[in-house]
């Protein structure tokens, strides 16, 4: 039985004061949920989450590592470091990474080979955008990017990855697939899986949905065989909502 994984992207918000407040209002609220909780946070947040969320249920993640262990790249953070610093998860591979920042199928298996090197657990993302959608390709799309996402990883690291479906365009839309797109999508993947793999990892492997799941629509998407949790944007960033989540989570 897998364990649901909720897991909170922050994006590009929070301060440390408010990133404090935010942290703080949340640890009663997770405290007694038995579901994953992960909260991913901006690098300038990491010390400050990691402070505040020590001896809690609370795990913390970033949101982006580079491939190279160290060197001439400005700006770029890299995978030893957080795990210095205590990080202990890291997502790779987001739309809008992809979309904004020029990453590729390529550079998103070089990060999370990298992650893994490193010992940190990776949160996949792969989607598709609405036009691949409506062209009738999303498995084609998904199964590409899965495929090469995990190019180089073995059986026993695999268990260090959750995959998140997240199609593009339900991202901070206020689109949402319906549960039984997500559920169709996350099923294929979990049998990209079988197929790189085995049966055994396929069914231990985690999958969340991440296209705008909120307090209102959870519990029908989380209900679902093979969604195992929720990528969370904006529900992530008030305590209230992120609870709701995590309560209707705990309840598998």
């Amino acid at each position: 039985m897998r364990k649901k994984v909720i897991a909170g992207n922050w994006k590009m918000n929070k301060n440390r004061k408010e990133a404090k407040e935010l942290i703080e209002a949340l640890k009663p609220i997770a405290q007694d949920k038995t579901c994953g909780v992960i909260i991913c946070v901006p690098f300038t947040n990491l010390e400050t989450a990691l402070t505040l969320t020590d001896g809690t249920n609370i795990k913390v993640g970033a949101e982006n590592v580079h491939f190279e262990k160290s060197g001439a790249f400005t700006g770029e953070i890299s995978a030893d470091m957080l795990t210095e610093m205590g990080v202990e998860y890291v997502i790779v591979g987001h739309s809008e990474r992809r979309q904004y920042f020029g990453e590729t199928d390529i550079t998103v298996n070089k990060r999370l080979l990298a992650g893994l090197e490193a010992g940190l657990k990776v949160i996949l993302c792969v989607g598709e955008t609405l036009e691949e959608r409506e062209q009738g390709i999303t498995e084609e799309i998904v199964a590409k990017q899965v495929k090469i996402a995990l190019q180089g990883t073995c059986e026993k690291c695999i268990k260090n990855v959750i995959i998140a479906y997240e199609p593009v365009w339900a991202i901070g839309t206020g689109k949402t697939a319906t549960a039984e797109q997500a559920e169709e999508v996350c099923a294929f993947i979990r049998k990209t899986i079988e197929g790189l793999f085995n049966k055994e990892v396929a069914d231990g492997i985690t999958i969340q949905y991440g296209g705008s799941m909120n307090e209102k629509n959870c519990a029908e998407l989380l209900s679902k065989e093979d969604i195992d949790g929720g990528l969370i944007g904006g529900a992530s960033l008030v305590a209230e909502k992120f609870g709701v989540l995590l309560e209707e989570a705990s309840k598998y």
